[in-house]
């Protein structure tokens, strides 16, 4: 079995518009939605980078079975694990059952920004690793005090605590945050870079059944090459290869490196246009893999007609 996800961009679209893509996510049969936690867009061009918790309490009220994925909150850098603690633990209270709590080890982009250092990857998995313990520390009620090699807590209690405590799933795209994955999450993302290989690290680290969760961009449009200039002009990214994305600092260096990039480069791994067999075959390769969760991010601003195209012709497929 696979369940198909709707991916809700905050790089892409503002406040209320994440709210009402959520809702028709829900209408068209999305099993869930995972909604990215940015401080800045990836391009200018994109626009957009609401705060996510905000939104998230605007999604608990217009939706009523959705579940809803952050994809992913960094607990690291920008933001203390304690306040991640207490922001997910009011959204799990106001969507009873339904919400996860996604971290990862985030990005330069979002998390320098105050100023901080940004480590070498080993070193912010060792930070992701000791943010999920003070989060479950908080999580189990009462004051808590902690004093780690990364974090602080002082006479610190999250009061308002839901009846369901929300999964902690953790995002990959390497072996040792897939260990870690394994190790301390109860589920694991990949956004789209070596997901095969994080996955079996995962899965033979203790990460058993677990649930896997995987992101494909798409781009519904009219024509294949309607959505090829879409996907180029607003998803440039989808072709960087490496830990790029996780090392640039700004919107602007973002885009100086897509202008070394091609309308071809990108359309080699964005599936474009109105085919349904095109969108399909994209799918199953992920779910061939080992993925039992596929989250489908649209590029660009045609959100309402990819999703009636995928309520029609696609989802039935994997129903």
């Amino acid at each position: 079995m696979v369940e198909i996800g709707y991916k809700l961009a905050s790089e892409e679209h503002g406040p209320l518009d994440l709210v009402s893509n959520a809702r028709q996510a829900e209408d068209a049969g999305f099993a869930f939605a995972m909604i990215s936690d940015h401080y800045h867009p990836w391009t200018t061009r994109q626009g957009e980078s609401p705060f996510v918790w905000t939104v998230i309490g605007g999604i608990s009220q217009v939706t009523a079975d959705l579940r809803l994925l952050t994809g992913v909150t960094c607990p690291t850098v920008r933001i203390h694990p304690g306040i991640i603690a207490q922001a997910a633990a009011t959204a799990a209270a106001m969507m009873p059952g339904r919400f996860v709590l996604g971290l990862g080890s985030g990005e330069y982009l979002n998390e320098h920004i105050f100023g901080d250092r940004w480590p070498p990857a080993p070193v912010r998995v060792e930070m992701l690793e000791e943010a999920v313990e003070v989060i479950r520390m908080l999580w189990k009620g009462g004051m808590q005090d902690y004093y780690g090699s990364f974090y602080t807590l002082e006479n610190a209690e999250v009061f308002s605590l839901p009846e369901i405590l929300p999964p902690i799933y953790i995002a990959s795209e390497g072996p040792i945050s897939a260990s870690l994955a394994a190790r301390a999450g109860e589920g694991f993302i990949n956004a789209g870079t070596n997901a095969e290989e994080s996955l079996v690290v995962f899965r033979n680290s203790g990460g058993g059944d677990k649930p896997a969760y995987m992101e494909v961009s798409v781009c519904w449009a009219e024509s294949e090459e309607e959505g090829q200039r879409t996907a180029y002009e607003q998803w440039p990214i989808a072709a960087n290869k490496g830990e790029l994305n996780r090392v640039i600092p700004t919107p602007a260096h973002y885009e100086q490196l897509a202008a070394m990039v091609t309308l071809e480069d990108v359309a080699g791994n964005v599936p474009c246009g109105p085919d349904p067999e095109v969108h399909i075959k994209k799918i199953e390769e992920r779910v061939r893999m080992g993925f039992d969760h596929i989250c489908v991010h649209q590029i660009g601003h045609q959100q309402q007609e990819f999703m009636e195209f995928y309520r029609e012709k696609v989802l039935p497929h994997f129903q």
